[in-house]
């Protein structure tokens, strides 16, 4: 069985969003489902604690996703997402009549984690995006070092080049993996 290729799947989040706004189709809509709908689940279970108020809540944001983006202009559209799912919730509970103490406490035990989650899932889209960007060469030789754990022999043998341009094209396609990423905010050192 042949597994479709989605049309959106390549581009960044930023692009996604800014797409969406321009166009907001149903294959859109769907490739943010993909991409975030686990997350936004999360959050909204996280904060309603009920499975199905939360699956409630991640539809209902989905029917009103493309007004909102729409009015919105997004940067950071995972920050973004997380907000408008967490300020869904939190409208929920307060529709609920849910004291606000027990609100705010909700907040306070929630949103670490899953900020936590969404910023690690959006350093490692931003990762795939520049290893997919470097050179042919160092792109395999990169993901064959680091994401298969191959040792320099076998990546020697896999592409058929020698060990010292193997080493090489690692080397180079670390360094300019730096560089493209130091440029991005979330993997700038402290």
């Amino acid at each position: 069985m042949k597994r479709s290729k989605r049309k959106y799947q390549k581009i960044s989040d930023n692009e996604l969003a800014s797409y969406f706004k321009d166009n907001s189709s149903n294959e859109l809509l769907s490739e943010i489902y993909l991409r975030f709908g686990h997350l936004m689940m999360g959050t909204c279970l996280k904060y309603l604690k009920n499975k199905e108020e939360a699956e409630d809540t991640v539809m209902e944001l989905f029917e009103v996703l493309p007004q909102k983006l729409q009015k919105h202009t997004v940067e950071h559209f995972k920050s973004w997402l997380y907000m408008t799912t967490k300020n869904a919730c939190l409208m929920r509970l307060r529709k609920k009549n849910i004291p606000s103490q027990e609100i705010d406490e909700r907040i306070h035990a929630a949103p670490e984690e899953i900020n936590t989650k969404f910023l690690e899932e959006e350093k490692y889209s931003t990762l795939e995006e520049a290893v997919e960007n470097l050179k042919e060469e160092q792109k395999t030789a990169v993901r064959l070092f680091y994401f298969k754990r191959q040792s320099y022999q076998e990546i020697s043998k896999n592409m058929n080049l020698p060990i010292k341009k193997v080493k090489s094209a690692i080397q180079n396609g670390k360094r300019n993996l730096k560089l493209k990423l130091e440029k991005n905010d979330n993997f700038k050192s402290a």
